[in-house]
C-alpha cells in the first residue's frame, strides 16, 4: 500500500492537494489524530492500494515524539512518503485576510503573524522528512493541482518527470525551478518590430532565432548539461525535475529554447513536458 502524508502550514493548500490525490484514486482522510494513523493503515491496507492522510497542527499531537511513535507502529512494509506544502509568511497572511478564517493557533494571545511562525516551528519535523516540497506562493489552485499530480504520477511510474519551463525574469524566477538558465544574453526578437507581436512558438520568431549562432550554441550547451546530469537526478530517487529558461519578458527567447529542448529530450526520455509561464498566464487571462 502507498501511504502519503500531506502536511504544511495552514493556508498553503493542503486541502487542494488532498482533493488532487482523491482524484488520482487515493482514499483520503483529513484531520486524523496522529495517534490513529497506525490503526487507519492496518484497517485499510487490505482494501486500498493508495491512502493519503492530512496531518498538521490540528492533529499533530504534542510534537515530534507523537509523530515518530505513530510512524514506528506502521507495518514494516509501509514506507510513508510526505508531501509538504508551504508558502511565504506574507502570502499566508494575505490568504487569511481574504478568507477571514481563524488560524488554528490564533485562539490565544498570538497574532496571526506569530501564529504562522509558530506553526512552522511545530511542523519542522515533518518538513525535514518531506519526500516532496511545494511552494504554493505563486500558484493558483489549478497550478497547485498540476504540481501535486505530476509529482505523484512521476513516482508511481518510477520515471522522473522532466519539465522545461519558460519564464520572464521581470516577473520573478519560478519557485519550482530546480535549475535556471539565463537567455537574456541572446539576440532579442522584441527589438524587431515585425516580430514583437509573436511568441517563440510562432514561425517568424522560430526562424529568426534558429538562424542565430549564439542561440544554437546556447541550446546545445544546455542539452549537454541536462543530458550529462539527468541520469544522476534519476538515481537520486526524484520524481520531478524542472529546467527553467528565462528571458526578459518570457515571450520569445525562453519560449523558443524551452520548446527546442523539450523536442530534443522527448526522443530519449518518456516523461517530458513543456510549460510557458507567461504565455499560460496571458492565455488564462483572456479565457
Amino acid at each position: 500500500m502507498q501511504l502519503i502524508v500531506v502536511s504544511g502550514r495552514s493556508g498553503s493548500g493542503k486541502t487542494v492537494a488532498l482533493r488532487a490525490l482523491e482524484d488520482l484514486g487515493f482514499y483520503c482522510v483529513d484531520n486524523l489524530p496522529i495517534e490513529l494513523l497506525p490503526t487507519l493503515v492496518h484497517a485499510t491496507s487490505d482494501r486500498y492500494e493508495s491512502v493519503a492522510v492530512s496531518i498538521d497542527v490540528r492533529n499533530l499531537g504534542t510534537g515530534a515524539a507523537d509523530l515518530h511513535d505513530a510512524l514506528e507502529f506502521l507495518p514494516d512494509k509501509i514506507k510513508p512518503e510526505i508531501l509538504f506544502i508551504d508558502a511565504t509568511d506574507d502570502i499566508l497572511i494575505r490568504r487569511y485576510g481574504e478568507t477571514r478564517r481563524m488560524h488554528p493557533l490564533s485562539k490565544g494571545a498570538l497574532t496571526l503573524a506569530d501564529a504562522i511562525q509558530s506553526e512552522g516551528e511545530l511542523l519542522e519535523p515533518l518538513a525535514a522528512m518531506a519526500t516532496w516540497r511545494i511552494d504554493s506562493s505563486g500558484l493558483n489552485v489549478h497550478e497547485l493541482i498540476t504540481q501535486v499530480t505530476e509529482r505523484i504520477l512521476g513516482r508511481e511510474e518510477n520515471q522522473l518527470m522532466l519539465v522545461f519551463m519558460s519564464f520572464g525574469f521581470k516577473h520573478g524566477v519560478p519557485p519550482t525551478a530546480d535549475t535556471v538558465f539565463d537567455a537574456r544574453i541572446l539576440p532579442n526578437p522584441h527589438w524587431e518590430p515585425t516580430l514583437r507581436p509573436f511568441s517563440g512558438k510562432d514561425d517568424p520568431v522560430q526562424h529568426y532565432l534558429g538562424n542565430q549562432e549564439l542561440v544554437t550554441k546556447f541550446i546545445y550547451q544546455v542539452e549537454n548539461f541536462v543530458g550529462t546530469w539527468l541520469p544522476y537526478f534519476q538515481r537520486s530517487n526524484r520524481s520531478y525535475l524542472t529546467i527553467a529558461i528565462g528571458c526578459t519578458g518570457g515571450q520569445h527567447r525562453s519560449v523558443y529554447i524551452a520548446e527546442k529542448l523539450a523536442e530534443s529530450f522527448a526522443n530519449q526520455h518518456s516523461s517530458v513536458r513543456v510549460k510557458h509561464r507567461e504565455l499560460d498566464k496571458k492565455k488564462n487571462a483572456t479565457a
